[in-house]
């Protein structure tokens, strides 16, 4: 990931990534590597709404990573919340992601025993997260790294998150993350397959879900025939 200063912030930033709802800072935290993220206010709204919508959603993603976390699943370790600035600040993670990491055997080939533990670990903190009620929302390779060292998966971004237990919610997750795999990785091959075999082995409602996920499949397909 290509990294630029930010002439616009302090000097102890450093911009790593700019969205449609936030920027993603590098930063210090007590002298510890730190990831700063930036909810930034819209301008089409009104000041008093935009406030409080921002505000609304920086706490939920605030709850909803420290909830995956004591569902069992590696997220980056919330450091503070400032309601003032708009900002979460997160423990840095050092490590690729699984997009890197995909694409890397796009242009070398596959290694077969490192996707099938990438797979399983996705499969398991999905299944986890959906056991507990929660839907991360935007479940692609970006969002996922590994730690160097480990290569333990870590789940980030909950900036999409909400709580739910319903099959439907559950399935359009997984059909977020199998639509975003085959548009970017189909060299990876079944890698959705395995995602779901450890899925089924994480989740105890997994039947539910996976029925759910045939619909929600036959509806995508509907819609792309239609145009």
């Amino acid at each position: 990931m290509a990294i630029e200063a930010d002439t616009r912030s302090s000097s102890s930033l450093i911009l790593l990534k700019q969205g449609a709802e936030a920027r993603v800072f590098e930063s210090d935290f007590v002298g510890r590597r730190s990831v700063v993220k930036e909810r930034f206010s819209k301008k089409y709204r009104h000041p008093i709404l935009d406030s409080k919508l921002t505000l609304k959603r920086l706490n939920a993603e605030a709850r909803c990573t420290t909830k995956a976390r004591r569902l069992g699943v590696c997220t980056p370790v919330l450091y503070a919340v400032d309601p003032v600035s708009q900002t979460l600040t997160f423990e840095f993670v050092e490590g690729p992601s699984v997009k890197d990491v995909f694409l890397e055997f796009g242009l070398h080939g596959v290694n077969e025993k490192q996707l099938e533990d990438i797979s399983s670990q996705i499969g398991d903190a999905i299944g986890k997260i959906h056991d507990g009620g929660l839907i991360h929302g935007d479940l692609t390779t970006s969002n996922m790294l590994l730690k160097n060292g480990s290569n333990q998966l870590v789940l980030i971004d909950f900036g999409l998150s909400f709580t739910s237990t319903l099959p439907e919610d559950k399935a359009v997750d997984l059909y977020v993350l199998e639509r975003a795999l085959l548009s970017m990785h189909s060299s990876c091959g079944n890698v959705m397959d395995r995602i779901l075999a450890a899925y089924r082995k994480s989740s105890k409602q997994w039947s539910s879900t996976l029925n759910k996920l045939a619909q929600v499949r036959q509806r995508g397909r509907k819609r792309t025939m239609v145009g």
